[in-house]
């Protein structure tokens, strides 16, 4: 057992250096991501420790980092690569979802893509625009492509190790407010199923269901309806494509109400899939309508705005009171 108490960057930065450490196929590519260490420092010292050839500065040009991380996964490589922030994957995104999601049906099975695209994703820094944006239900919706979310910083260090191994492509969205949260992470430990969910707190009147950054909001809106003789159980869902459904099934028959809360909208939001899914499946253990919390169906605002585009513990509490007044 090797505990660290890490921020969630770190975690991060270890499990890409682990990787590198374990498999001289998995290359490192993006913007700024070599000398500098990234924008937000997660790649730091990683250039240094295992050279240029390795951990490399790319262009600025999503289409091309992307499409060369195919040719080099073509070629039996395992790349990670890095896009600097959220909005500017946007020129990637016909490389991603034309070829990068399609090439192991279009080859009938033959042909593998072990690609992890790293997004740093959400808002709450402040950030101007395209900077700040939630575009994980794009990327679900595409059929080849696995979609995963840590929120802790023991997820952020293991499910990056595993998406790294996995002879699919995945899109990993990293909650960039969380990347100064700390928390214990065991390198030592045998980590659970990549796209499994986990019960992050118990409770039987009420299912908050979250991922990424807004785990943390659920936990504390979770708390403070504890105050007022409460007790709702938050799921971190972890995973958007797959989606574990029979763990937030279970967790919503017992509870017998559902909440889904995401930073992104809502409209077309990935809350609306797992709202339909779950009414479909559980529609007579239901007390209440599934109901949903998330951003607004308009561009993201300036940093003045955001604290109120961003669902915050207030949206979170009222939705509670909502679904429980049923």
């Amino acid at each position: 057992m090797v505990t660290k108490s890490l921020p969630v960057a770190k975690a991060l930065n270890e499990a890409l250096r682990a990787a590198l450490e374990a498999d001289p196929k998995v290359l490192l590519m993006g913007e700024d991501i070599g000398k500098l260490g990234g924008v937000f420092r997660v790649t730091d010292g990683l250039q240094k420790d295992f050279g240029e050839s390795r951990v490399m500065d790319s262009p600025l040009a999503e289409s091309g980092i992307v499409g060369t991380a195919i040719g080099l996964a073509l070629r039996g490589y395992r790349p990670v690569v890095e896009i600097q922030f959220d909005g500017f994957v946007f020129p990637a995104y016909d490389q991603i979802v034309t070829q990068l999601a399609k090439m192991h049906a279009r080859s009938q099975g033959k042909v593998r893509l072990p690609v992890v695209i790293r997004i740093p994703y959400g808002g709450g820094i402040g950030a101007v625009e395209h900077h700040s944006e939630s575009p994980e239900a794009l990327f679900a919706h595409v059929a080849g492509l696995r979609i995963v979310s840590p929120s802790t910083s023991s997820d952020a260090y293991w499910m990056l190790r595993q998406a790294i191994q996995s002879d699919d492509p995945v899109i990993f969205f990293e909650p960039k407010r969380r990347y100064w949260d700390k928390g214990e992470v065991d390198t030592g430990a045998v980590p659970g199923e990549l796209h499994k969910a986990r019960v992050a707190r118990a409770g039987t009147d009420l299912t908050l269901a979250a991922y990424g950054p807004m785990v943390k909001v659920c936990l504390q809106a979770a708390v403070a309806a504890e105050e007022e003789g409460r007790s709702i159980e938050v799921l971190d869902l972890r995973s958007m494509s797959p989606i574990d459904f029979d763990t937030i099934q279970n967790s919503a028959e017992k509870t017998g109400r559902l909440v889904v809360v995401h930073e992104a909208p809502v409209f077309y939001g990935s809350g609306a899939e797992i709202a339909a899914r779950i009414t479909e499946r559980s529609f007579h253990h239901l007390e209440a309508p599934v109901l949903r919390v998330g951003g607004y169906h308009a561009p993201y605002p300036s940093a003045r705005l955001e604290e109120e585009y961003l669902p915050g513990l207030d949206r979170v509490l009222d939705a509670v009171d909502r679904s429980l007044a049923y």
